[in-house]
């Protein structure tokens, strides 16, 4: 069953005289507990599609659909509400708040959803143990590395429980260890949880933990792969060049 399809998702910058498209007629579906990467060259409007899936943006024309929700039908305050109950967000840059510490900016998506302070601490404390970070809640985002400022990101995505994670580049600035972990932990909020999430990578190595692979190229759906087999990564690097040598 499909959580996430798209109509002739289109989004076009600049104006009338100059106009500059980042994504154009994308019909995309995805399924219900899957885990989704999205791949293409440098410019080939990846984050912008992945920003129109959450609702981030707004669609020149066409649609998203997250189940029965147009989310072009909704008001700001029904977009917010949207977002903040059915999306996580993981971002390559961790956006935590400096002056906060761990557990308080996990804890942020459930205070501004209303929930009590000591009840959202609490499950922010849960999410930052599923993260592997428990003994760190206390610490403030400059006294963790890299690779924890990215768990703790992540753990803020997944305190809501959200039906859909959106990853944009989220191993793009941490070292090869890290970004594996973090696709690994990734891997299991789909296998354990059955979450949906989508990812945009340009990372071969983290798109392999994918079940499939859509490839974007200006902005249009050009290919996409199911994977299968052990050599995941090698499948993904072939079909990189191919579509560069296209």
């Amino acid at each position: 069953m499909s959580i996430l399809h798209t109509d002739s998702l289109t989004k076009v910058y600049g104006d009338i005289n100059h106009p500059i498209p980042a994504v154009q007629t994308v019909n995309l579906t995805v399924d219900e507990g899957e885990f989704l990467a999205i791949m293409g060259p440098s410019g080939s409007g990846k984050s912008t599609l992945l920003y129109l899936l959450g609702g981030l943006d707004k669609p020149s024309t066409g649609k998203v659909w997250l189940r029965d929700a147009d989310l072009s039908a909704l008001n700001d305050d029904g977009l917010s509400r949207l977002r903040r109950t059915e999306f996580g967000f993981v971002f390559q840059f961790f956006n935590l708040i400096p002056v906060l510490t761990a557990q308080e900016n996990v804890a942020i998506p459930l205070i501004l959803d209303g929930a009590p302070r000591r009840a959202a601490l609490k499950q922010a404390d849960e999410a930052l143990a599923r993260v592997g970070l428990a003994d760190r809640s206390t610490h403030r985002p400059s006294e963790l590395s890299g690779g924890e400022q990215q768990r703790v990101a992540l753990a803020r995505a997944l305190v809501t429980t959200p039906a859909v994670i959106l990853a944009d580049e989220p191993t793009g600035n941490l070292d090869s260890r890290s970004g594996d972990e973090m696709a690994q932990m990734l891997r299991r909020a789909v296998d354990e949880r059955k979450q949906t999430l989508v990812l945009v990578t340009h990372d071969p190595r983290i798109a392999a933990y994918a079940d499939r692979i859509v490839f974007l190229k200006d902005g249009k759906i050009v290919d996409e792969n199911r994977l299968k087999g052990q050599d995941r990564a090698e499948q993904i690097r072939e079909q990189l060049t191919k579509m560069a040598l296209s």
